[in-house]
This record gives structure tokens, C-alpha cells and sequence, in this order.
């Protein structure tokens, strides 16, 4: 065997290294995911969480800005998963050309996320986040700390909050670190 190969086959194989936070399918067990909205502050919004007809995660309902509100949100929560050897989350979502967050939590009982935002297409995406890029926030504002650099994750979340009353559905394939 070549030097060449023996160098590029580690290299190849450590560049495809990915760890499936959650894939979705027919026979997938959603009893761990949540959907917090607005209303913990008295909003009307309204969010909904399903395993759809094709086994995808389905979030979906109406964001409502009466009562001061104006926020859905999807979560789910897991043992610390070590993500020092990852430097993006793979996002596998079919969206309605809305715009959406999606948050991780180095530790759940922090009050803040780690944010990035992207926007839905219509269409099947595969949406790569860089960790690194990811900027904590709380209650929509941006805090005056580094961005994700933490060892680990305990929380993932999806949010839709534009400022506009909105119907909304986001379908969910898979979520992974790579």
C-alpha cells in the first residue's frame, strides 16, 4: 500500500464523521419532543407537533401577536452529546419559505440558546451550520458573550417568531453533527 493512501483514507473517512442527533421515520417515538409557545408569557400562538403520512417530524400551527405574543417553539432534550470533534449541525428540512431558528443549548438549564437563523425554500434543504457561528441570545436579544465553543449539547430547538402573524409548517428528515 502507497504512503499516499494511507495517509488520504484516515483523512477521507474523518472528513464524512457525523453523529445523528435525531432521524425521523415512520416508526420513530416523537414522546420526547416538545412544543413550548408564547403563551408561557400569555401569547395565542399556537404550535403543533406530529409524525406525518411520509414519517417526517411535522411542526406546524399559526403564530399569533395578540396578548403580547408572537413565538412557536419545538424542542427536545438529551443526555450531553460531546461535540468537540463537530464543527457543523446538518439540518435535512422542507420548510414553507418562512424563516426559522434553530437553537442548541450547551447545558439545559442555561437560560440563553445558541442561535442560528435560516430561511425555508419550499423545497427539500440540507442546511449546514457552522457551531462555531452559532450567537447566544435570550428573549430575542443578542448577549454580550463568545459564540457556541462548549464540549457539549443537551437541547435542540426549532423557533418561528417574524414578527407577523403566520401559518407555519416545518417538516424535519434528520438533525446530525458533523
Amino acid at each position: 500500500m502507497n504512503k499516499f493512501f494511507l495517509i488520504f483514507l484516515p483523512l477521507f473517512f474523518m472528513q464524512d464523521a457525523s453523529e445523528i442527533i435525531f432521524e425521523f421515520n415512520k416508526n420513530t417515538n416523537i414522546a420526547n419532543w416538545r412544543v413550548v409557545d408564547d403563551g408561557v408569557m400569555g401569547g395565542r400562538s399556537q404550535g403543533n407537533f406530529k409524525l406525518n403520512e411520509n414519517g417526517f417530524g411535522e411542526f406546524f400551527g399559526k403564530v399569533s401577536l395578540e396578548n403580547n405574543g408572537g413565538f412557536s417553539s419545538l424542542r427536545y432534550r438529551f443526555l450531553a452529546k460531546e461535540v468537540k470533534s463537530y464543527k457543523y449541525i446538518l439540518l435535512r428540512v422542507k420548510g414553507d419559505s418562512k424563516n426559522y431558528q434553530f437553537r442548541v443549548k450547551d447545558e439545559v438549564y442555561n437560560r440563553y440558546s445558541f442561535i442560528h437563523n435560516f430561511e425555508t425554500s419550499g423545497a427539500w434543504q440540507t442546511i449546514r451550520i457552522p457551531l462555531s457561528e452559532m450567537y447566544p441570545a435570550f428573549r430575542g436579544r443578542k448577549l454580550r458573550m463568545q459564540n457556541f465553543s462548549s464540549k457539549t449539547v443537551e437541547e435542540i430547538a426549532f423557533l418561528i417568531g417574524n414578527k407577523k402573524e403566520q401559518n407555519f409548517t416545518l417538516e424535519i428528515d434528520s438533525i446530525k453533527f458533523q
